[in-house]
């Protein structure tokens, strides 16, 4: 399978009765109505805003107010009861759960809402074209500092550029090559971090050498694209049991592929890029889990959101942000 090949995910209905019922539809009335807050990493801004939107506009009564901020300020915000919502990319731990039940006399209720991907990108003008995992974890410990170490024709130093020092896509990557050290540790590496995931993908676009870690849901138009169809004709589709996505990533910046040969996959040197379909079926490494966790009660404004965002639309939803849904299931068609 050839990784600049486009393809096609086919979405069935949710995985299971189970999951469909448990997830039931938010009836209008007062438990959509008021005002909640929620606390959202910035790399799911795309994902969230559209929730908002779409929740919003069934439920006219109701308002959803999102703070984007790194997933470490997300936690503490639930933590100390500033909020009664988050979006993040781990569970909260049975420590932190009982302290919030302790403390503030709250049950926490989280699920996990989807599988993002952390994707790599380069200047339109660079000649990388993918990197192997070994590749990415030299790079990050400062065993690979310059392109031409990568077989390129430039002595530049490779400069890594991130969206927030304490964001989730931080932490991802030292979780996975840097057994959870600094990635400031070596000097050798030049790494920066910028404010969100916008201005990451801003300086790679100017930036021949630079290399920006950033999550998928930033990459794609399909998002953009549907928000510029009336938000009726969006909400019907949503709501349709099925869908097919063919999705393109954003040619403004170089997207890499990214190989992974391991036993499972017989050793395989075919570089995957995180479209969907290779999200999907894990053939894509760098994906990780996007969990929603509440402390709001039954009978609030933010439990009906959570309701809604765990639901089939919400689910539906994040479809079009280039990440995928968890509770579907998937049919992966190839484009020759």
């Amino acid at each position: 399978m050839n990784f600049c090949k486009s393809s096609l995910i086919v979405l069935g209905a949710l995985a299971t009765a189970g999951a469909l019922s448990s997830c039931g539809e938010v009836k209008r009335g007062e438990y959509a109505k008021g005002v909640a807050t929620i606390y959202c990493d910035d790399g799911f801004k795309n994902v969230l805003e559209e929730e908002i939107e779409v929740f919003e506009y069934t439920y006219p009564e109701s308002s959803i107010i999102p703070t984007f901020v790194s997933e470490a300020q997300a936690v503490d915000a639930l933590m100390g009861d500033t909020t009664d919502a988050i979006i993040v990319t781990h569970e909260l731990t049975k420590d932190q759960i009982d302290y919030i039940r302790k403390t503030h006399k709250k049950v926490v209720k989280q699920r996990c809402i989807a599988v993002d991907a952390v994707g790599l990108i380069v200047n339109k003008d660079n000649p990388l074209d993918f990197l192997s995992m070994e590749d990415i974890g030299k790079i990050m410990r400062g065993d690979i500092t310059k392109w031409s170490q990568l077989a390129l024709n430039d002595t530049a130093d490779i400069q890594l550029v991130f969206d927030n020092q304490n964001s989730s896509t931080v932490m991802y990557m030292r979780e996975h090559f840097l057994d959870n050290k600094l990635i400031t540790a070596n000097p050798n590496v030049k790494v920066f971090a910028e404010q969100n995931n916008r201005q990451v993908f801003d300086v790679v676009k100017n930036n021949k050498n630079a290399i920006g870690i950033i999550s998928v849901s930033w990459l794609g138009d399909s998002l953009e694209m549907a928000k510029k169809v009336p938000i009726e004709t969006r909400i019907e589709g949503y709501e349709k049991e099925g869908d097919v996505i063919a999705r393109e990533l954003t040619t403004e910046v170089k997207v890499l592929g990214v190989q992974n040969p391991t036993e499972v996959n017989d050793f395989t040197l075919t570089p995957y890029k995180p479209y969907q379909a290779y999200i999907a079926t894990g053939e894509y490494p760098l994906f990780r889990k996007v969990y929603m966790a509440t402390t709001a009660s039954g009978s609030t404004l933010m439990k009906s959101f959570y309701d809604f965002v765990t639901g089939f639309v919400g689910q539906k939803i994040i479809t079009k942000t280039g990440i995928m849904p968890y509770q579907y299931s998937v049919r992966v068609v190839e484009l020759k």
